[in-house]
């Protein structure tokens, strides 16, 4: 398949197609083959067009031609609930999307990865037996290896694990050969150090598709995917391709020297202009599939610039002129229509099978291992009768890049029902209670006079204002001017708005104090009720949460993933390794996900539990539960076995100092316990209201005194004899 093959044109007449020209008439069949698929799907698709239009009218707020006023309906009122459901919706399924820092993607290694080791463990006792000969079988043939240990079992100084791996080449199926020959089996010992190929290869995977997914702009993408999804009921993603992205850059001189980088991106398509198989109910049973571009000239010219594209047909498209077939659905999508030309083209995308025989009458070259099929996958483009593009299918495995999510599943239809359909009795309902509230109100507001003119001077102003005069009749018996108020019932119909309210919330699935309504009565007044109200909400949404987990996310991961293996040639990504979304994960609070995890985390703490707990996993997903960047506050297995090793310094104990020699007793002149240094007799004397005090206390100078006195005569005189 080569650009050699393109088929030439007359350029001075490319309007004619010869009918003896092989070449132009294949190429006919081919556009004929591809319009007829397009006006086939375009023919099922019109009932389910019907239904998009009425959900974006209400969604606008915006009566149909199928809405009919009476003369004496006067308001034309249109309360918009369902944009205020749809844009809830919506806000919760980019709250799952983008609510955590990292895309909701995953790559983990399969239960038994072929190709790659899933553990690898590497002695480091020094005092094993086989260690050293199991080193020598592994560089038996390879003597100019140097040795992972040095003669006494120990790394080498100075170095650390991430040079014992380079030491090895950086080669993941080299470091699981020499470490199957130094310890077999799937657990590791306090003397090895346990490395994991297939999950460095699979986080490095995971690493690369959420940097492409950022380099593309997927996120803004995915956000109009799910506003369509969310109103009409279906989302479409494209992808992903081979997109050149220039980069700005300015030399040293100051000259502009952009830089260009290949990256795959990915590219929302509007439900409007996609176009599936009609017998299919999703993109796994679709047989072919049709996207309807509408290009600008520019766009057109930009089209040469990508690969396999024939310049001689996009040249003829634009000496033709600019040919657009305008929709019936796009004047009612606009607010009002300008009767103009359109300077676009129509060009049509096809992805599906075509017969092998039209393939090779088009000068396609079939591979020999295809050669044998009676259909083939192919892209094919057309534009006014001519084919753009005409390749096969390039993606291995063979898949057509369309990626349809429903919000929620139609049995029996390709597309889904969203949430303006589901509401539609009920937005039609609180339209009218509403308005035939407000009609009432203008009309039992006012009153309905009556005027009796016999009674009345001829000739007068009936009009009524006030401070106005009417002139009665001399003599005339009777009232002359009669009021009427009407009754109002403004406030049944009110009650009857609010009753279709509820019955909105029923049918979305989305109760209204979920968006923000206030009066919440009941249970919801505490925090704990509005909780458990909010936890309750949350069903519905995690189904259509399921529903981009299985169509949207996980088919488009794995195709990045498909993407990275056959056109990136890094070794170090490949692996038996599958693509996991984490979407239904994220509707999990984070508070309630990180309680969990600590509680998880302490009972794994037990000594006798601990090596049943995979305690990496748990701190990464501690950090993602506080928003966290698990890449930058917890390590990876190499950086953690070195910080073992730098905290074991740490943790050594000081070595004790001699004890100090003690200065002789009375060498301490600020001693004043009066020892001598000594421990006999030391201490001070209880004073009075203390434990052990034997005297009397003094509670004031008369019993000092009467002490004293007592004291006195007790004492014989001096000098006396006893």
């Amino acid at each position: 398949m080569a650009e050699d093959n393109e088929i030439p044109f007359d350029t001075d007449d490319v309007t004619v197609i010869q009918d003896n020209d092989p070449a132009l008439a294949s190429e006919s069949d081919i556009v004929s083959f591809v319009q007829g698929r397009f006006k086939r799907a375009e023919d099922v698709r019109q009932q389910d067009e019907q239904r998009w239009l009425k959900a974006y009218r209400n969604y606008r707020g915006l009566y149909g031609p199928d809405v009919q006023f009476t003369e004496t309906e006067k308001s034309r009122v249109f309360v918009k609930v369902t944009k205020t459901k749809t844009l809830a919706a919506y806000g919760q399924i980019i709250d799952v999307l983008f609510g955590n820092t990292t895309f909701p993607l995953t790559v983990n290694p399969t239960k038994l990865p072929d190709g790659v080791a899933e553990s690898v463990h590497l002695n480091l006792d020094p005092n094993a037996a086989n260690a050293q000969e199991a080193l020598k079988g592994a560089f038996e043939d390879k003597p100019s290896e140097p040795f992972l240990f040095t003669p006494d079992g120990e790394l080498k100084p100075g170095e650390t694990i991430q040079d014992l791996e380079n030491r090895l080449g950086g080669s993941q199926q080299k470091l699981s050969t020499v470490s199957d020959k130094i310890i077999e089996g799937t657990g590791g010992t306090p003397q090895t150090v346990t490395f994991h190929p297939a999950m460095v290869a699979a986080k490095k995977m995971e690493k690369k598709i959420h940097d492409q997914l950022e380099e593309s702009g997927a996120n803004k993408q995915l956000r109009n995917a799910a506003f369509e999804m969310a109103l009409f009921g279906t989302g479409i993603m494209k992808g992903p391709f081979a997109l050149d992205k220039e980069y700005p850059n300015w030399g040293e001189d100051g000259e502009y020297d952009p830089l260009i980088k290949t990256v795959p991106s990915t590219s929302h398509v509007s439900m409007w202009n996609f176009y599936p198989d009609p017998d299919a109910y999703n993109m796994d049973e679709a047989e072919y599939c049709v996207e309807r571009h509408k290009l600008s000239k520019t766009q057109m010219r930009n089209l040469k610039n990508r690969p396999y594209f024939r310049d001689e047909s996009i040249e003829a498209c634009l000496d033709m002129g600019a040919q657009y077939d305008k929709k019936y659905w796009e004047d009612d999508m606009k607010d009002f229509t300008i009767e103009s030309s359109t300077e676009r083209f129509e060009v049509l995308e096809f992805w599906g099978h075509v017969d092998a025989e039209k393939l090779e009458q088009n000068g396609i070259d079939v591979p020999a291992e295809l050669a044998d099929l009676d259909q083939i996958n192919c892209n094919i483009w057309i534009c006014q009768g001519k084919v753009l593009r005409l390749v096969l299918n390039p993606f291995k495995p063979v898949r057509i890049p369309y990626y349809a999510v429903p919000y929620e599943h139609n049995p029996y239809s390709f597309f889904g029902v969203g949430i303006a359909e589901n509401m539609d009795d009920t937005q039609t309902l609180m339209n009218g209670f509403m308005r035939m509230a407000i009609d009432n109100a203008a009309l039992s507001g006012n009153l309905v006079i009556e005027v009796d003119e016999t009674n009345l001077v001829p000739g007068q102003d009936l009009s009524v204002y006030p401070g106005k005069i009417f002139r009665r009749q001399g003599g005339a018996p009777g009232q002359a001017i009669f009021g009427t108020k009407f009754p109002n019932v403004a406030g049944e119909n009110m009650q009857l708005f609010d009753k279709a309210r509820v019955l909105a919330d029923e049918s979305t699935g989305f109760p209204s104090f979920a968006h923000g309504q206030t009066g919440v009565q009941g249970v919801g007044r505490t925090a704990s009720g509005i909780s458990m109200l909010m936890s309750a909400a949350n069903g519905s949404i995690r189904n259509v949460v399921k529903n981009v987990d299985d169509y949207l996310l996980a088919p488009m991961g794995k195709a990045f993933f498909s993407f990275n293996m056959q056109f990136d040639f890094d070794e170090t990504i490949k692996g038996d390794l599958e693509v996991r979304a984490q979407g239904t994960e994220s509707l999990m609070a984070n508070e309630v996900r990180s309680q969990r995890l600590m509680q998880f985390l302490q009972v794994a703490s037990n000594p006798s539990l601990a090596p049943f707990a995979k305690f990496q996993y748990i701190i990464r997903e501690i950090a993602k539960a506080l928003d966290l960047d698990p890449d930058k506050v917890s390590n990876n297995l190499n950086d953690a076995a070195i910080q073992a090793e730098l905290m074991k310094g740490f943790q050594q104990p000081m070595p004790q100092q001699p004890p100090q020699q003690q200065a002789p007793a009375g060498a301490d002149a600020m001693d004043m316990t009066g020892a001598g240094g000594a421990t006999i007799g030391t201490g001070q004397a209880p004073i009075p209201g203390e434990q052990g005090f034997t005297g009397v206390p003094q509670d004031s100078g008369q019993a000092n005194t009467q002490q004293t006195e007592t004291v006195g005569e007790q004492q014989p005189p001096m000098g006396s004899v006893q």
